[in-house]
């Protein structure tokens, strides 16, 4: 099946000359996202270069420093540490980008640019996971990655790690902030939700880290019903996601034979019961007035309120899905600094 994205994103000419040949080879297209991700049918996936790989040297913010490490060497899970010029320690934020689950790296350009930029302006440590990505790996699989970088951050403290002190010297571990944008927004929740689930000890397990926080930038969440905004908000030409792709990238992240009300995807799924069993720290939601989540996003924050939850939200007037990567709004530079504003505001409460 295939489907037509909406991003404005650069596509690989490369990419479509191999499409017969790649299909005699694999067996035939069984679905498909055009210019993000083609599967076949012996399971081959292909995504195009439609971001820049980049080296974490590649156009820091001035001050930043970044670089590149290895979590785990047999699931290939890595992240790339940004750490601004400071004094004394910092505020930590585990990051997870965006892409539905199914496409996006720690070393697209976007990100790159996004995030020492967002190192220098809230003056934060920032750890960038590339987790593995579905349908080769389906959810839970970009969660266990998740869980696992904060298990590995604990190892090399605890470990004195002279290897990675040129940036654990500069963490407040106890300062901790889960973050993300769009699917990365889900890891995060997903991964708090799991150090908060009661009958569980996952929060001592992390120590020396303490989750202070959560920052969830657009998050990525669905629902059999559709709400308001998906059905009727009129997405531009350059929308960054539109409800088609954003069916597919559920069909083909969650576990075979989930609908969109697997609680991964549907965190309100099992009511008002389940949300106030979690022990989540303070919450920050921020919310894109003209994406097709905007009430999706809402109704997510009211019933966080109404589980007795700390949460701020923060809502982007005149922007749309992942404007803070894409930059393909005119308001878009100005709203980023707003958004980079909240964030070092909610870190330094």
């Amino acid at each position: 099946m295939r489907t037509k994205n909406m991003a404005t994103i650069s596509l690989d000419p490369r990419f479509n000359p191999q499409v017969g040949k790649n299909q005699h080879q694999h067996g035939g297209v069984v679905e498909e996202i055009d210019g993000l991700i083609r599967v076949y049918k012996d399971g081959h996936v292909e995504r195009p270069s439609i971001v820049p790989i980049v080296p974490c040297t590649m156009s820091l913010e001035r001050g930043v420093t970044a670089n590149d490490v290895v979590i785990d060497k047999c699931t290939s899970l890595w992240a790339r540490i940004y750490v601004p010029s400071c004094f004394g320690k910092l505020p930590f934020l585990v990051y997870f980008h965006g892409g539905g689950f199914c496409v996006g790296s720690a070393a697209w350009s976007c990100y790159n640019e996004f995030l020492s930029n967002l190192a220098s302006k809230a003056n934060c440590v920032i750890i960038s996971v590339n987790y593995r990505l579905a349908p080769e790996n389906r959810l839970p699989a970009a969660y266990e990655d998740g869980f696992n970088t904060l298990m590995w951050v604990k190892q090399q403290a605890l470990n004195g790690s002279t290897e990675h002190r040129w940036w654990l010297r500069h963490c407040n571990l106890t300062s901790m902030f889960l973050a993300g944008d769009s699917a990365g927004a889900n890891i995060a929740y997903n991964v708090a939700t799991r150090l908060g689930s009661s009958g569980t000890s996952d929060f001592t397990i992390i120590r020396p880290l303490y989750l202070k926080g959560t920052i969830l930038i657009q998050p990525f969440f669905g629902g059999e019903a559709r709400t308001w905004s998906e059905k009727y908000t009129n997405q531009p030409a350059n929308s960054a996601l539109s409800l088609l792709v954003s069916d597919k990238y559920w069909h083909l992240s969650l576990p075979i034979g989930s609908n969109r009300d697997n609680p991964w995807c549907n965190p309100l799924a099992n009511g008002m019961a389940k949300l106030r069993d979690f022990r989540l720290p303070n919450i920050m939601v921020c919310v894109s007035e003209t994406d097709i989540l905007k009430d999706r996003n809402l109704e997510f924050c009211t019933a966080l309120t109404n589980a007795g939850k700390r949460v701020e939200t923060v809502m982007y007037k005149g922007v749309g899905h992942s404007f803070q990567i894409l930059h393909n709004s005119q308001l878009s530079q100005p709203r980023t600094q707003e958004m980079m504003s909240h964030i070092k505001a909610f870190i330094n409460e």
